[in-house]
């Protein structure tokens, strides 16, 4: 590291991935820190610098090198080994001590566990700690041949559907190669005991029941009467491929949430009392990115009068937090994500968080919220409530009126617009019985407003909505 890129690293400041060592007597805490580094997304502690951000250096030699390297290396399990530096700058030495986000965490300092919150170490939580350690094993799972499924267990017309749409989607074109090498070469078949086999993401893709292999792959969802669980109005257990639960999700949302009209503007305008679009995102990725290794929980999608929750098994993924979810992207079904990726479905690289968020501003409607309760993870679109009519801005006539525009003006506008008139200076005159200069300068000035515009010249001009 260079002298400039040590002073850029302290102009930061402490946070996620950076904190600050006056000196060697704080190994200890730094030890925990370092583990919380590789536990969440890697990071740097540095040796001989305040709080406040001034370099103060401490003694370095190859002594104390060693003493840092040795008490990282035995306080840690599994054990980290650290990348130490020493910077010199205007005669003081700062040791950088840097460690990378770890593919065999968790890594415990003392005998616990910690992970990066801001610029705070913290210590896990049990369940926290246990996700971890299944994480590798999670990562794995689409991958993994589904108990007793066969070949026959695989549903053609669905694969050559997904084929056919990826084509259409992506530009590709239809493999002419027998399907199961298609499969194979997709991972939705593997080799077990000189057979074909569908793995697990092939049966939760293709499969003619996924629910006889995988039980908890179904979703739950439910419309409340109220703003609690008490009673429910509509219910339903989804079942069938990935793609066939997600669309039913949308279709029982569209028919189970509001639809508000009224007239704005010369036109019929109508709104939905959510975004669909934003909600159906939310029910791709719980299902995408859901803990399969929890059997016994499935994705639930309640729907309140106040609110939608979308609650997905297993929490976030090892490494990704609500602070670092829409710059840290973590696929825990690779397989899966891949084939939704595939034919539109979902956004493989994590924009789906900052596309909710977007499009539920853009509704009118406050960003979703996102938590993180260990034992799943839940979004919560709020909803208008009794204000769903303010989700369409007011405008036409109002706004008309603060124009300037007269009676006659509007009226022709409504014309326009609604009837699709295009209308002359002498039609003008005919329908409101005025002069030639009146009817010139009031289409002029719908004109200037831009209102209306001007088709053609001279006797041939003619007035048309813009």
């Amino acid at each position: 590291m260079t002298i400039e890129e040590l002073e850029a690293l302290i102009a930061q400041g402490e946070g996620q991935q950076l904190e600050f060592k006056r000196s060697l007597a704080e190994l200890e805490t730094a030890v925990r820190t370092l583990a919380a580094f590789a536990n969440t997304e890697g990071g740097t502690v540095l040796f001989g610098v305040r709080q406040s951000g001034e370099m103060v250096g401490v003694e370095a030699s190859q002594a104390s090198k060693e003493q840092l390297v040795n008490k990282v290396t035995s306080s840690t399990d599994p054990v980290l080994y650290p990348s130490v530096e020493f910077v010199k700058v205007n005669g003081k030495t700062v040791i950088v001590v840097t460690v990378a986000e770890s593919e065999n965490k968790p890594h415990l300092a003392g005998g616990r566990a910690y992970k990066r919150v801001g610029a705070t170490t913290v210590q896990l939580r049990r369940d926290e700690y246990e996700r971890l350690l299944l994480g590798r094993r999670a990562s794995e799972y689409d991958r993994q041949p589904a108990e007793r499924a066969t070949w026959q267990d695989i549903d053609e017309d669905r694969v050559r559907w997904y084929l056919n749409r990826r084509a259409e989607k992506r530009g590709l074109e239809v493999p002419s190669t027998p399907l199961p090498n298609v499969l194979t070469g997709l991972g939705a078949l593997v080799e077990r005991d000189g057979q074909l086999v569908p793995t697990r993401a092939g049966v939760l893709f293709f499969g003619r029941d996924p629910q006889t292999f995988l039980p908890h792959s179904e979703v739950r969802i439910a419309r409340f009467q109220g703003t609690t669980m008490m009673h429910f109005v509509d219910r339903a257990d989804l079942r069938g491929t990935v793609p066939e639960v997600i669309d039913e999700a949308e279709r029982f949302i569209r028919r189970n949430t509001r639809l508000a009209a009224k007239v704005v503007g010369f036109r019929r305008r109508e709104v939905t009392e959510y975004p669909y679009e934003a909600v159906r995102e939310a029910i791709c990725n719980a299902v995408c990115h859901r803990d399969y290794t929890m059997t016994g929980s499935v994705v639930r999608v309640m729907i309140f009068d106040d609110r939608i929750e979308v609650n997905s098994p297993g929490g976030l993924p090892p490494g990704v937090t609500l602070q670092n979810i829409e710059r840290k992207h973590v696929l825990r079904n690779t397989l899966l994500a891949n084939f939704l990726y595939d034919i539109f479905y979902i956004e493989k690289w994590g924009a789906g968080i900052t596309k909710m968020r977007r499009l539920m501003r853009e509704h009118g409607l406050r960003e979703p919220l996102l938590e993180d309760l260990g034992s799943f993870f839940a979004v919560t679109f709020y909803g208008p409530g009794d204000r769903i009519l303010d989700l369409i801005p007011e405008e036409g006539v109002t706004d008309l009126r603060a124009l300037g525009l007269n009676e006659r003006q509007i009226e022709a506008l409504r014309l326009m617009v609604n009837e699709k008139r295009v209308l002359t200076n002498r039609d003008y005159r005919e329908l409101f019985n005025v002069g030639n200069q009146t009817a010139a300068r009031e289409l002029t000035k719908l004109v200037e407003k831009g209102q209306a515009r001007q088709v053609g010249s001279g006797r041939a001009t003619k007035y048309e909505a813009s």
